[in-house]
């Protein structure tokens, strides 16, 4: 149990006379903008629901600033975060690569400065990285971000906006790694990149690793040999006021985390991904995990 868990925990306990008595509103899930945290918000959202609690959904509301100020507003209770986005791109945090260590830090990061509670992780670690199709890797004999960083200015780069500019995204590769000056740099939407990549309109993709492309395309992730990447465990970033008035959504969500898994989040990125409704895809997970 962690730092802000056990401070979550001690505000559900002095909360429970208040809960008792006050009036149970609906539960404001929300989520960022693309396909696995729509996901994982409908599994929190349908875990709510089947625990009793009503539940309003508030999806797509764009980049982890955007969720964040809606959370601080007070627009949304709870969203998936993941622990390295936390640490790069909100707190801005030096790096670390221990994932308790960094787990601990933004939690309690998060609880001081904002009033925010991480519940529990799950052990799904969507780090980032750098993926390139399988004849690419042969032809090329790449296999490193190190072999591929002073031959950059050969390729073309398919990505997402984000990537460019954030602390961990291409300035971080050119800071630790150097070279990483690509012949060519477009920005997609994140579905899109890889069929820029598959489609020969692009040599090299910025990708997320629990991402379905990678294992349905075969794609293969570029190994980060000096470490860049921090871990990106995700776990439900939750208002305070919210486990306040309704402990219950913190015993209902700490049961679930645990079952979402890289090989799991990778299977039901690529259902979406296929065409597959995100509520069905979340509902048949859970028929897996008691609640």
């Amino acid at each position: 149990m962690t730092v802000s868990r056990r401070d979550a925990l001690a505000y559900l306990a002095g909360a429970a006379a208040l809960s008792a008595c006050g009036t149970r509103k609906n539960i404001r899930v929300g989520s960022k903008n693309f396909t696995e945290s729509f996901v994982i918000a409908e599994i929190y959202a349908q875990a709510l629901e089947r625990s009793g609690l009503p539940v309003d959904r508030r999806f797509n509301l764009g980049s982890t600033q955007i969720a964040l100020a809606a959370m601080r507003r007070g627009d949304i209770d709870l969203y998936p975060e993941y622990t390295g986005t936390a640490a790069i791109d909100v707190l801005h945090l030096p790096p670390m690569h221990d994932p308790v260590q960094l787990y601990r830090t933004v939690a309690r990061e998060f609880a001081e400065r904002y009033d925010l509670f991480w519940l529990t992780p799950s052990p799904m670690n969507d780090s980032q990285g750098l993926a390139v199709t399988s004849d690419f890797a042969k032809r090329e004999r790449i296999e490193t971000l190190s072999q591929l960083a002073p031959v950059a200015s050969r390729f073309r780069l398919a990505t997402i906006q984000e990537f460019v500019v954030r602390p961990d995204g291409i300035p971080g590769l050119q800071k630790l790694y150097g070279g990483f000056v690509f012949r060519e740099v477009r920005t997609y939407d994140i579905a899109l990149k890889y069929r820029a990549l598959l489609e020969g309109k692009a040599d090299v993709a910025s990708a997320f690793t629990t991402d379905g492309a990678i294992a349905v395309d075969r794609l293969t992730v570029l190994r980060d040999d000096r470490k860049l990447w921090p871990p990106y465990n995700v776990a439900p970033v939750v208002r305070k006021q919210t486990l306040q008035t309704q402990p219950h959504v913190a015993r209902v969500l700490d049961r679930v985390s645990p079952a979402i898994t890289d090989t799991v989040a990778r299977q039901m990125n690529a259902a979406v991904e296929s065409g597959q409704d995100p509520s069905d895809v979340a509902a048949a997970f859970l028929k897996g995990v008691s609640t």
